[in-house]
Parts: C-alpha cells; structure tokens; sequence
C-alpha cells in the first residue's frame, strides 16, 4: 500500500480552527456516523490513512494534526496536560456541531482520547484505544524519555542519533522498509519551530496523570488493541487496561509493533469494523 498515493487524495478535505492563538489542522472526510481519530506521537494525521480511506465510505472521519505535528501550530499557552487537549478536541467538535461521536486513538491519541470519553462521557459513543496505556508511566520509562527530550531541545532538532534510537520503538522485529523510510523522512523533516512544542508535549505523555484511577467511569463500549511486538507498549499493559474497564474488548495484533495502523492496517480495519457496527 502507497500511503503517499492514499494521502495526497485527503488535501482537499484538510481543513483549520483556530485555538488559543494557534492553527489546529484537521481532515473531515466521509459521511455517517461520526469518528474523531487520535494520532501517535511524533507522527500526524497520514498514519491513518488505511483507516480513513476503509471507514469513511461508512463514517465521517474527522482527524486533527496533534499541536506541533503535521500541519498544526504550536502549542497554546493553557495546555498543560492531556486533559487540556482533550478540551481542545471536544472545541473542534463544538465548532463542527458535533454532538456525538467515536474516539479512536492511538498511543497519545488513545491517551487523550480517555480524558475526553471522562470529560464528555454522554457524547462519546465508543472508545478505541490502540498501543497505549493510560495509567503512569512507568519510571524506567519515563526517565529514559525524558532525556531523549532534553537533548531534542538541547539541540532544538531532532538528530540523525536521535533519529535512530527512536525509530525501532515504533515497529515490530521485523519492520518494513518503506514504513521506516517513511518514519525517518517525517524526523528529518520535522519544523524546528515545533521543536519546543514536541518538547512540552512529549512532557505531558510521558508525565501524564493515571487515568487508571478512573477506570470505573467507563461505561461505553471499549476497544484495546496492543500490538504482539509493540516495544513502546506491552501486551501486559493492554492487560492491565482490560482488566480495569468493564466490558472492554482486547485483541492481539498479530505481526505488529507500535504504528498498527500501517503494519496491519487490513487487520485493524477489520477489527475497528467489527466493533463499531456490533455495538453501533
């Protein structure tokens, strides 16, 4: 599958709201039911292009650029947390008249897609959570992160060293070149003008709340997915998550790292089909 080829044919359905200040760029495609889809750190709304492309001859799939990736802008001054991102998303649905819909999000996108289904839970219809985890992060982990943040902004780019011991994170044992390539372009790319917003952000992932704590409140139907070889994050914590949500569904995701989106996107669109017309 050609991502570039998938996502060159979404420019004319990117659109833009303006947040605090700042430029949240979003694609609004399809019709139907409505999805708010979440993306990775360090990527942007294309990781979701197989998705896109499977689920909106079904559903309206609105995907908003996290602040400082894609074609967002910087980080507004009142964001402080998840929690704060989440508000700005459930502002986006406002401006779009949106009164319910669907959260899928992947990793971050998973993250803050829990403080939004917590926030508004009367208006979200399903919750997706893809490699991620929303109790703390552990403190191995979190140290680790945090120092590949400082030299990010120690350095106010994003080195090819850097590059490369990131990049393994997000893929299964054995990744697929053109989705690596892909990967290393968008870093090598990166704005240095979000440089101090990917910092900020990465802060708030990594430093996030345990939204553990309020695993009880959900009440919608839930889907965990974690990929078998996801290096960011375990099978276990998926566990973990499924355990503490009642009701939940977990899957496997056979073959797969971090970004199941590309490496399995037949099988995620699968799955995300499934559950979403069952529970529909």
């Amino acid at each position: 599958m050609n991502i570039t080829d998938l996502t060159t044919n979404f420019a004319a359905n990117r659109q833009q709201l303006t947040i605090e200040g700042s430029t949240l760029s979003y694609l609004d495609i399809g019709q139907g039911p409505v999805l708010l889809l979440g993306h990775s750190y360090l990527w942007d709304s294309e990781m979701w292009a197989p998705q896109i492309a499977h689920l909106s001859q079904s559903f309206r799939c609105i995907v908003p650029d996290l602040w400082g990736h894609g074609c967002s802008g910087f980080l507004p001054s009142n964001c402080r947390n998840l929690r704060d991102i989440a508000t700005h998303m459930l502002e986006l649905m406002d401006a779009l008249n949106i009164e319910k819909f669907s959260v899928i999000g992947l990793s971050v996108g998973a993250m803050w897609g829990a403080e939004l289904a917590l926030k508004a839970p009367t208006r979200v219809n399903h919750l997706v959570m893809l490699g991620s985890f929303i109790g703390y992060e552990p403190e191995i982990t979190r140290d680790k992160y945090y120092a590949m943040l400082d030299v990010i902004k120690a350095e106010q780019s994003i080195s090819t060293k850097v590059i490369d011991a990131i990049t393994p994170l997000f893929f299964a044992k054995q990744p697929q070149a053109e989705l690596v390539a892909l990967f290393k372009q968008k870093l090598n790319h990166f704005d240095g003008g979000n440089i101090d917003t990917l910092y900020q952000i990465g802060r708030m992932i990594f430093g996030r709340r345990d939204t553990m704590d309020d695993a009880h409140l959900f009440t919608l139907p839930c889907l965990i997915m974690t990929g078998v070889e996801d290096k960011a994050r375990s099978v276990l914590e998926g566990y973990l998550m499924h355990d503490a949500i009642d009701g939940s569904q977990y899957v496997h995701i056979p073959d797969c790292g971090h970004i199941s989106t590309l490496e399995q996107a037949d099988f995620v669109n699968q799955q995300l089909s499934q559950f979403l017309t069952a529970h529909h």
